[in-house]
């Protein structure tokens, strides 16, 4: 029987957050791409959540948008609410966060892939990768079709042989009811790929017309509106914003979970999945928080043409009767209407410990990963991975270097860098402490950190760049004439100390020394600072931020300096461990899995020690020597 055969240079499989940007980077960066998803009305669909950013994974969108990719933009495009986190902390933790519209999400990213040259969209479940000697080959479909390629994408998100289930029902179905994928997992697993089970889950979802909002405390976007996008004008995303509302749950939610719990398929035995620690299902926070009386619900709107409202901080796999009845005992939610069930979804997964940095399979030469396939969670995490799996395939297809980012460059780094080198038992989630060098890594500077490396892989234009050295420039020139600026002891200058609560200035002072103090800034002293050019806020912002923290930053750079020289020993692909006198046991059979790019990252792996590294750099100059 003749069978449909063509030939791509990529194919990623997927179009969620990971698949969406893998692909968007591949066709960016010239290569004839082909994407793959089940359904073409889920491109980026946002099953659980409705929002984007958040605490840490506001810093991944950011560096996403650095790097030349397309989440920034598109939910500038398509938000209702937009805060930052954290404001009361210091700028390293400053995270943006913004509700979105999830149909217009959806449609905005479809229409953008749908009209990205070298980028075609086929709806059609893959079955099978096609592997020849170690090398990937393409992909089959279901009805039998081949597509070959010299790199292929996995972003199979959380569809392979997933299963949804509430109570005793269960139905083997993707989110939202669309069809999962029942059978590459077989063709992975023939192919020496290992697979685990994970599991996610969903709230309900309510129509808002059920709800009393005057039981509970209306939640209002920041007045002036930051974009994700650093080439979104600010200007275009200041709107009326809709309201997003917070009610707790209480003693009596807590003793109908607790009631229920032998119907619970978490605590029954039928849900066999790990789930993420970080986000637990009610069930699971009122069993491991049981000294807790109350818990946080946020009530969140999907869209500004639904009635439909998200019930945030109230993930469930209970009975619909259990679910009724729980959500009920929550102040405003007593007369609630579910439109759709809370369920936990169930899929298929590999331990990314299988993938180099480059999110490569060390075991099949061209084939990439991304996503919540790798053992992640969250629609951020995925969409970074998907970038850095895209431009690795091109670059493969190219025959050029690996694209590698490392934890002092970027939050991204950390992720994949975790991600290889941990065994983690359940959904990783990025968080602002897993960044050591996070004062390095903030939000609001991803572009002066990642632009470049953007450019340098052709995804940022000549012009975008060029106008990031022009921002660096303007920022070294104000710090240094800041410096230089000296204040004198003045009734003008003591009347403003007052005014910030500072202490009286008793001999003259640098600017640079007055915005050091923690109540004055950059901005608080303008007054003072009579021949201060005309700058742009975002410049404004990091002469405020470098000065403010200079000692910091310097230190952190130093430790960044000791660190960079451990990740630029590159350990031989060839290295046999097994060979290696003196190292343990333990140390030699994790060194065989993993396979470490560098003695960096060689560090970094559970079960090696310090002195395990000693034996490997003595064991690599006698190596060296030898060659």
């Amino acid at each position: 029987m003749p069978n449909i055969r063509e030939e791509y240079d990529v194919i990623v499989v997927g179009a969620g957050h990971a698949g969406c940007e893998a692909a968007l980077a591949a066709a960016r960066m010239g290569l004839n791409t082909i994407c793959f998803t089940v359904s073409c009305e889920s491109i980026a669909m946002m099953p659980c959540n409705p929002n984007i950013g958040g605490s840490s994974k506001g810093h991944l969108v950011r560096e996403i948008d650095a790097l030349g990719g397309e989440m920034g933009k598109n939910i500038d495009a398509t938000f209702i609410q937009s805060k930052m986190l954290n404001k009361s902390k210091g700028p390293a933790v400053h995270s943006l966060r913004a509700q979105a519209d999830k149909s217009d999400y959806s449609r905005r990213m479809r229409k953008v892939m749908e009209n990205t040259e070298n980028l075609f969209v086929r709806q059609a479940e893959v079955t099978e990768i096609m592997v020849k000697d170690g090398v990937i080959q393409g992909v089959k479909t279901l009805s039998g079709a081949q597509y070959f390629a010299k790199a292929v994408v996995l972003c199979t998100g959380v569809y392979l042989k997933a299963k949804c289930i509430h109570g005793d029902v269960s139905y083997e179905t993707g989110p939202n009811g669309l069809q999962a994928a029942n059978h590459l997992t077989a063709s992975l697993i023939e192919n020496g790929i290992e697979v685990r089970r994970f599991k996610t889950g969903t709230p309900a979802r309510v129509d808002k017309r059920s709800i009393d909002f005057s039981k509970m405390t209306e939640q209002f976007g920041d007045e002036r509106v930051v974009p994700f996008s650093f080439t979104t004008d600010p200007e275009t995303v200041q709107k009326e914003q809709i309201s997003c509302w917070l009610t707790y749950t209480n003693e009596e939610t807590h003793q109908i979970i607790r009631d229920n719990l032998d119907r619970s398929p978490l605590y029954s035995g039928v849900i066999h999945g790990t789930g993420p620690r970080y986000c637990p299902s009610i069930e699971d926070k009122v069993v491991r928080f049981a000294d807790k009386d109350r818990h946080q619900v946020f009530i969140e709107p999907e869209g500004l043409y639904t009635n439909e409202m998200y019930l945030g901080g109230m993930s469930s796999s209970m009975p619909e009767d259990v679910q009724y009845a729980m959500y009920r005992t929550v102040p405003g939610l007593e007369h609630v209407k579910i439109v759709r069930n809370a369920y936990a979804i169930e899929y298929d997964c590999i331990s990314a410990v299988q993938l180099k940095s480059s999110l490569e399979f060390k075991k099949i030469r061209g084939l990439f990963a991304g996503g919540q396939f790798n053992g992640s969670s969250g629609y951020e995490e995925a969409a970074a991975q998907g970038i850095v799996a895209g431009i690795n395939a091109a670059q493969y297809v190219k025959g050029k270097e690996p694209f590698i980012l490392d934890r002092s460059e970027a939050y991204i780094g950390v992720l994949i860098d975790d991600l290889v080198t941990k065994e983690s038992t359940e959904p990783y989630r990025m968080m602002t402490s897993r960044a050591e060098y996070r004062l390095l890594l903030r939000q609001d500077n991803a572009d002066l950190r990642l632009t470049k490396r953007g450019y340098e892989v052709g995804l940022i234009s000549k012009e975008r760049y060029e106008g990031v050295l022009e921002k660096e420039r303007l920022i070294a020139e104000e710090i240094e004439r800041v410096k230089s600026v000296n204040i004198g002891t003045g009734a003008q200058v003591q009347e403003l100390m007052q005014q910030y609560g500072s202490t009286e200035l008793k001999t003259g002072a640098t600017l640079a020394e007055l915005i050091k103090r923690p109540e004055l800034s950059y901005q608080a002293l303008a007054p003072l600072d009579t021949h201060r050019p005309q700058l742009r806020e975002d410049i404004a912002e990091q002469v405020n931020i470098n000065l403010k923290y200079e000692g910091y930053i310097e230190r952190q750079l130093r430790q960044v300096e000791h660190f960079k020289k451990l990740e630029k020993r590159i350990i031989p692909e060839t290295m046999d461990y097994t060979a290696i006198n003196g190292l343990r046991v333990e140390a030699m059979q994790k060194l065989e899995k993993f396979r470490p790019h560098s003695i960096g990252q060689a560090s970094r792996i559970s079960g090696v020690s310090p002195a395990d590294i000693s034996v490997l750099l003595v064991y690599m100059e006698q190596f060296r020597r030898r060659k």
